[in-house]
């Protein structure tokens, strides 16, 4: 079953950070955004450190379901390639 965050605001991100970490630590690879409920600057930056978590470990991560709004969100800071190729 894939770790899948309700929120990734700045207010919760450190949370879901650490939960997400955690989860790919655990041996998740797949990590459902479907569910979100909200998502600003902070999802992006938690989105890169759960990839770079996942690299180290020697391992894939990959994000599902995320929206339309998240995707050019990552667009517009130039990572969408790297997030949701």
């Amino acid at each position: 079953m894939a770790f899948a965050p309700h929120s990734l605001m700045m207010s919760d991100a450190n949370s879901a950070l650490e939960q997400g970490c955690a989860a790919i630590a655990a041996g998740e690879t797949q990590i459902d955004l479907s569910q979100l409920l909200g998502a600003d600057s902070s999802a992006v930056a938690a989105l890169l450190a759960w990839q770079r978590t996942a690299r180290n470990a020697g391992k894939t991560v990959a994000f599902l379901g995320a929206s339309a709004s998240l995707k050019s969100l990552a667009k517009l800071y130039g990572v969408d390639d790297l997030l949701f190729a």
